[in-house]
């Protein structure tokens, strides 16, 4: 997801921290690639700058909320540490900790490129997970020299280290093993990975408990919560619809939306295109009424009519970006009106059929699911961390922005059934696989994400909540597929990072 929350000019915010930090191709990670060429120096800076440096890695590292909050309170300035309460600073520090098991400095580097006088960008070293990362800091010029800013993104290695060694798929395969079998160690991934290329498999592998309660091991066919994983499914049953002519990417949405969802004022400015590519306006329906209601007053996609009805625009559709799960769902919406059925059985019949996807669906969590994986959160407690589970924080059943279930194998078989055309012709396939750049959503399709370089492409999607994080990787042009699924928080990040670390590294 894309977040453009600032604190001033000079300041980032830190609850962009996390996410960058986490996920291996945010659009920080993508800045951290184009500010061209580095160099590292291994010495820490003279006076206050190196002792913020030294300071803040040694909070993380210590893990210890007291001391991360006196750290707080002393070295970041009034305006930075206000921005969000206390209790998220610390949870963003702790978070930090739980990802990486501490972080080693390397070095700090300079850009060729101008930037910033009161930027210092760090290079350290997660111990967990071995993956480079840039921590850039914000100090004020003048005494007493306090943090302004903080914000992590995945960093490009030190320039002073000989290149990669080049790998071939054996190796690729190994090296994943061996990563896979660190992080089962530190406890710090439960799900399901599998890498493919040219539509055969090389690798899969479970690690962890679907119940924590009951010790269920993870099998490689367990199904794990999409999150925000669904979007790719919608938008493949809009594009669906273009194709065949039922509706039409201009429409706008009040020809589909009766005034009890949304006023005309705001569906006479919404076109089709706007709700596919984040460019509507609309936030989410994951608000304080949602949070103070039972999650079994919302199954069928008339339910959320009270989530959705008050909402607003952020922006004129089309002039800005700003991910909406209220735009995504309301597509739900737009089909079921279109085709005179209900989303679920659209997607079912016209998606996860063809595609072969038969552990795929958006189940009801009151009712027995076989083989499905419970999502774990670590909370701090006074003995120390405990896991709890997700079942009274997520939707009851998942829709079409996400919330639904599958397994990295039905991914693959997403993935393949896309590149093979069984779901949309290879002029549509492009089309929800390519940035709209035009519409202001250069890296977004239509409920696929746009990353990668030319010539080296990659799409899919990501979706994550409170004991759930999963990842689909489609590299179009090397041909490789990396699913991961993940019944704890941001446990597939720490495997989509390596995996594409490792696929850049190739031969």
């Amino acid at each position: 997801m894309r977040d453009s929350r600032t604190v001033g000019a000079a300041r980032i915010s830190v609850a962009l921290l996390m996410a960058c930090f986490a996920v291996g191709t945010t659009d920080a990670a993508r800045a951290q690639q184009t500010r061209g060429a580095y160099t590292d120096m291994r010495e820490l800076p003279a006076g206050p700058v190196g002792e913020r440096i030294t300071e803040f890695l040694e909070v993380i590292n210590a893990n210890d909320p007291a001391k991360a909050e006196a750290f707080i309170k002393e070295r970041f300035t009034s305006d930075f540490r206000d921005f969000v309460p206390m209790e998220q600073h610390l949870e963003i520090m702790a978070d930090l900790y739980s990802q990486s098991h501490g972080m080693e400095f390397y070095g700090v580097r300079k850009y060729e490129a101008k930037t910033p006088p009161e930027e210092v960008v760090v290079i350290a070293r997660a111990k967990l997970t071995q993956a480079w990362h840039g921590l850039i800091m914000h100090i004020e010029p003048g005494p007493p020299h306090r943090i302004a800013g903080l914000s992590f993104a995945p960093a490009r290695p030190p320039s002073d280290l000989p290149a990669a060694k080049k790998l071939n798929d054996a190796e690729i395969v190994a090296e994943l093993r061996a990563h896979l079998d660190r992080l089962a160690v530190s406890d710090a991934f439960s799900g399901t990975v599998l890498l493919a290329k040219d539509g055969n498999v090389m690798f899969k592998q479970a690690s962890g408990l679907a119940s924590r309660r009951f010790n269920v091991p993870n099998k490689i066919d367990t199904k794990f919560n999409l999150g925000s994983m669904n979007k790719m499914f919608t938008g493949v049953a809009i594009a669906q619809l273009v194709e065949r002519g039922k509706l039409s990417l201009e429409d706008p949405l009040r020809k589909y939306l009766s005034t009890d969802w949304l006023p005309r004022d705001v569906t006479d400015k919404i076109r089709i295109k706007h709700l596919l590519t984040h460019t509507s306006g609309l936030g989410s329906y994951f608000n304080e009424t949602y949070d103070k209601s039972s999650r079994a007053l919302f199954r069928a996609l008339d339910d959320y009519k009270p989530l959705i009805q008050g909402s607003t625009l952020a922006f004129e559709p089309g002039t800005d970006w700003q991910y909406s799960n209220t735009g995504m769902f309301l597509l739900g919406v737009v089909i079921e009106k279109v085709t005179g059925g209900t989303y679920f059985d659209y997607v079912r019949q016209h998606i996860y059929e063809p595609a072969g996807m038969i552990n795929t669906d958006c189940y009801e969590m009151d009712r027995p699911v076989p083989n499905l994986a419970i999502g774990y959160s670590q909370e701090k407690a006074k003995g120390g961390p405990v896991w709890t589970n997700n079942l009274y924080k997520h939707v009851l059943k998942g829709g079409p922005a996400g919330g639904g279930f599958s397994t990295v194998e039905d991914l693959f078989r997403f993935a393949e059934a896309l590149r093979g055309g069984k779901l949309l012709s290879p002029k549509y396939a492009d089309m929800v696989t390519s940035g709209k750049p035009d519409w202001g959503s250069p890296d977004y399709g239509f409920g696929f994400g746009i990353g990668g370089d030319p010539g080296d492409r990659v799409v899919g999607h990501s979706g994550g909540f409170s004991g759930i994080n999963s990842n689909l990787d489609i590299f179009l042009d090397s041909g490789y597929t990396a699913a991961v699924m993940s019944n704890q928080d941001r446990g597939a990040s720490l495997v989509t990072g390596k995996i594409t670390e490792l696929i850049g590294r190739r031969k």
